[in-house]
């Protein structure tokens, strides 16, 4: 890493030395423009609305735009005389808890590191943030701004993080802030369900920029001459659903799901209207097979007991059937036999 600037933290009579170095980068991936036919790059000239001609750097001044079309013309001289410190200083104003900064304040870090013989006071200072649980609030002029910003400590190094001023955060302005939207108590117990079902520790690291890595993989097939293979379109999103209990409790499912864990079941304590719901549906279920039961069994009564009488007929006319060639039979037997 290059240093941006060089300076010392003032802490009280205390100075320490430090270099700056940007803690952050962009991965975004940068294309120039070019002329499609030969690929030569497109170039822009600073032109001069007025007598069209080429303007240099040195004739270049910055215009306020007052309105109707005139301008103010500052020149570097009206900027010298403002009260921008130039010393390259970074003030300590006060020392707050860290959970009093709303991260919406914060802008772009860096990382500070002590110079020469500062050292000891750089890890003096450090120790004692860590300590005491809270950060520094700091000013430092950084590109001719002056800025407010924090010193905190990550991993063992001086972290500075420049604010945006109050004045600089909006103030949100929507229609259904005015509204009288009321949440039902089961519709908040699902939700804060949902949330427990997806809570986690934030390991950054377990997080990609799929886009990034999809156009970088297009590039090296151009480069590389590959066929560049395309990529699966992304499924489409579910639609808004209508029921706002049947959505928050097939997402809680869906999150136990890709857990492992089973769908969430009742448990003690005292019954809820989803519980209460729960244990009717089961009622139900268990009453119905058993009213089906019953009513197959008086069914097979009835029809047992009117196929008895038809089963003593049958048996009643067989028994004739068979006790009549026997008859006959005899008869024939004690017939007498005629003499000649």
């Amino acid at each position: 890493m290059r240093a941006i600037w060089k300076g010392a933290v003032s802490f009280g009579l205390v100075s320490i030395g430090v270099k700056l170095y940007s803690a952050t980068e962009e991965k975004d991936i940068r294309f120039h423009q070019v002329h499609r036919e030969d690929g030569g790059r497109i170039r822009y000239k600073r032109t001069c609305s007025v007598c069209g001609e080429e303007v240099t750097y040195d004739d270049i001044a910055k215009g306020y735009d007052i309105g109707g079309g005139e301008m103010v013309i500052l020149t570097d001289e009206d900027f010298a005389e403002l009260p921008l410190t130039s010393s390259r200083a970074i003030d300590v104003l006060e020392f707050v808890p860290a959970e009093q900064v709303d991260p919406i304040l914060y802008n772009k870090a860096y990382f500070l590191e002590p110079e020469g013989t500062a050292t000891k006071p750089y890890v003096l200072l450090r120790d004692a943030l860590i300590d005491s649980e809270r950060v520094a609030i700091v000013k430092v002029a950084l590109r001719q701004r002056e800025q407010l910003a924090t010193l905190r400590v990550r991993e063992g190094v001086l972290l500075l993080n420049t604010m945006l001023w109050p004045d600089e955060i909006r103030t949100p302005d929507f229609g259904f802030l005015d509204e009288d939207l009321k949440v039902r108590p089961p519709e908040l117990a699902m939700a804060s369900s949902l949330i427990d079902s997806m809570a986690g520790e934030f390991e950054p690291d377990v997080f990609t920029d799929d886009y990034r890595a999809a156009l970088q993989e297009v590039i090296d097939a151009k480069v590389e001459g590959r066929e560049v293979v395309q990529p699966e379109e992304a499924e489409e999103a579910p639609a808004a659903a209508v029921d706002l209990m049947a959505a928050l409790k097939a997402s809680v499912d869906r999150a136990r799901a890709a857990r492992g864990e089973q769908p969430a079941r009742g448990g003690g304590g005292e019954p809820t209207p989803i519980s209460s719901a729960r244990s009717a549906q089961k009622a139900a279920a268990k009453k119905t097979p058993a009213k089906k039961t019953a009513a197959k069994k008086a069914t097979e009564k009835k029809t047992a007991a009117k196929a008895e009488p038809a089963k003593k007929t049958a048996a009643k006319k067989t028994a004739a059937k068979k006790a009549e060639p026997a008859k006959k039979t005899t008869a024939r037997k004690t017939a007498p036999r005629k003499t000649a």
